[in-house]
């Protein structure tokens, strides 16, 4: 309903509820000329006459029975994702698929800990790969893109498994994996990990964010809302993403809140409690950097991290700020949002990489035309699926959904999963795909792109791709 939202911090704003949507609603959307005034909307007096239209309705139709999909299928989704979480994990807690077979017989199958440090998600299963590739050392540039998507694809798995990969694989001193309260949703559901080199560069701390599990309803509820909140002087940005991160109810992004460490059912926000632990490492050391790195739904929250850092005016963590990398990372605000990250980035020198591959969907969305307002900033670096580099304003078919790149979508799809089978031919067993990425491979073929999101290939574009450097614009130079 128009302004009936009890949100302090900002003067428009676009929110849908889509569980307050009843079944009549659905039809309502596309003929109703109050729209803004059911109860599944509460929208700012000036944006109330913005929602017109059928294309807009069409969209908003669309995100609303997605959002109640994924609620009515909340708990039968993540039952189906810890079975096959279960499938995936038994060969490696039984010796391999051919001893999992002989201990089926003699009745001696060990079944998956989850908790144990052997234990991996459908993320970790899709790229067994735990080691840093050692040909990659400090001053290679491909250095920190390397380190960045390793973190954020290891930021998916339990905490023995964390602890494990970083302290005995990396060499690399593990200060933490977090889970953090969602005020909006009055749940835990955003996860990240902090590290720091201490081999290499033990002057860089790496800060990583978790991004959307395939069988998470939330995190999926998070991503196709089109809610947008407007923060004055940034511009509009993505309400969902902003709640992830630790957006006060209702009072927005307050400088300072009240966090007692003393208390142990205390909640913890986000970018509260990371922005915290950084001022406490660094300032035990001059010389330290940190990066901030997600894929997927955690790149969105990596760049807005670094949004609210300028919004604070966090003058002397911004200085020590060396990156943001980010792999498959959505769109998170308008243009406005845009400019003004382009201006305050330039200014504290921080350099922002945004990694889009091949036909991945998730950097397509949301839409980006004249019905929606959300745009990405900022240089892609955009990698073909012989990974073969360049610095775009934009990825190709920015919107993904097109009938022209249907079929050379799919071609690529089959040429992605015959490439499974010859790049270890070429590169070595490091390059072996799973089981698990195969057949995801061939769902690719079904929904072209979708595949094209997993960590595989960003892992790959990371070792074998060409080196980008950002334009001279945004501090950097043109490429190798």
């Amino acid at each position: 309903m128009a302004n009936n939202n009890d949100e302090e911090f900002c003067k428009d704003y676009f929110e849908l509820k889509a569980q307050e949507a009843s079944y009549f609603d659905f039809i309502r959307i596309f003929y109703s000329s109050n729209l803004d005034k059911r109860n599944f909307f509460d929208v700012s007096i000036g944006v109330a006459s913005t929602i017109r239209g059928f294309r807009r309705r069409w969209l908003i139709f669309i995100s609303i029975v997605l959002q109640r999909l994924f609620f009515w299928f909340k708990n039968p989704m993540e039952n189906l994702g810890s079975f096959m979480e279960l499938l995936q994990n038994y060969p490696s807690f039984n010796g391999g698929f051919i001893q999992l077979f002989l201990n089926i017989f003699q009745g001696k199958v060990v079944r998956p800990e989850k908790s144990s440090e052997k234990f991996k998600s459908m993320i970790g299963n899709l790229d067994l790969r735990v080691e840093l590739d050692k040909k990659i050392k400090i001053g290679d540039i491909r250095y920190n893109r390397h380190v960045s998507i390793m973190a954020a694809k290891l930021s998916y798995e339990n905490e023995a498994l964390n602890k494990t990969v970083i302290q005995k694989h990396w060499q690399m001193h593990f200060l933490g994996l977090y889970n953090f309260w969602k005020a909006y949703e009055e749940q835990y559901s955003t996860q990240a990990i902090m590290f720091q080199d201490k081999i290499e560069d033990p002057n860089l701390i790496v800060v990583a964010f978790r991004g959307t599990s395939p069988f998470n309803a939330n995190a999926w509820i998070t991503d196709i809302d089109l809610s947008w909140y407007e923060l004055e002087g940034l511009g509009k940005i993505h309400a969902g993403f902003m709640k992830a991160l630790g957006l006060q109810k209702p009072i927005g992004w307050p400088k300072q809140i009240n966090q007692d460490q003393n208390n142990s059912n205390s909640k913890e926000f986000a970018y509260y409690k990371i922005r915290e632990e950084l001022k406490k490492i660094l300032s035990k050391n001059e010389k330290a950097k940190f990066i901030v790195t997600g894929h997927s739904l955690g790149g969105a929250l990596a760049i807005l991290f670094a949004s609210i850092l300028i919004l604070h005016e966090e003058e002397w963590l911004l200085d020590k700020l060396e990156g943001v990398y980010t792999f498959g990372q959505p769109r998170v605000g308008d243009e406005q949002f845009g400019r003004f990250m382009m201006e305050k980035l330039k200014k504290f020198d921080v350099k922002y990489y945004r990694y889009v591959y091949c036909n991945d969907m998730v950097p397509r969305l949301p839409y980006d035309d004249k019905t929606l307002f959300f745009k990405h900033f900022g240089s892609c670096l955009y990698y073909n699926s012989l990974y073969c580099g360049k610095v775009l304003e934009e990825e190709p078919n920015k919107n993904y959904f097109s009938l022209l790149w249907v079929l050379p979508k799919v071609l690529n799809g089959v040429f992605e999963l015959i490439r499974s089978f010859i790049l270890p031919w070429i590169k070595g067993n490091d390059y072996k795909q799973s089981w698990s990425e195969m057949i995801f491979r061939m769902v690719g073929l079904i929904i072209p792109g979708l595949s094209a999101h997993g960590p595989v290939d960003y892992v790959n574009l990371t070792r074998l791709g060409t080196n980008l450097h950002l334009p001279q614009s945004q501090g950097g130079l043109k490429q190798d």
